[in-house]
């Protein structure tokens, strides 16, 4: 069975990624597109700037930050619409969702993941 994935945008490309998404708002940097091997930059996805800044990827505030994010996702009329995207890409293969952060469980991608599998799971 496929699977919805997080994975930092620095790391190698690996073909069992599947479909690969940049879930950030901002570009990585140091990153060329070409060698991101994207198949997507979804930055409607990312966390509000406002949110972005206020939790300032410290894990002491990542509860705070999960919570305000999801009900961000949940008004995002673009997030439900990636979710049957990804529902359908899972058909045929992984999803992986890229972000940047040095952090690899606190941050965005985390959170945007779990909610795409309670959408993925609900068949929306």
């Amino acid at each position: 069975m496929y699977a919805i994935r997080t994975k930092r945008v620095y790391a190698p490309f690996d073909p069992a990624d599947g479909r690969r998404v940049l879930v950030d708002r901002l570009w990585p940097r140091g990153i060329k597109k070409e060698a991101a091997a994207l198949d997507g930059w979804s930055r409607d996805l990312a966390p509000s700037t406002e949110l972005r800044k206020r939790f300032a990827h410290d894990a002491g505030r990542f509860g705070e930050f999960r919570t305000a994010y999801r009900l961000e996702l949940d008004g995002n009329p673009a997030a439900l619409a990636f979710a049957r995207s990804c529902e359908a890409a899972l058909t045929a293969g992984n999803v992986t969702l890229l972000y940047a952060a040095r952090e690899e469980t606190f941050n965005n991608a985390a959170v945007l993941c779990e909610w795409l599998q309670q959408q993925t799971e609900r068949g929306h």
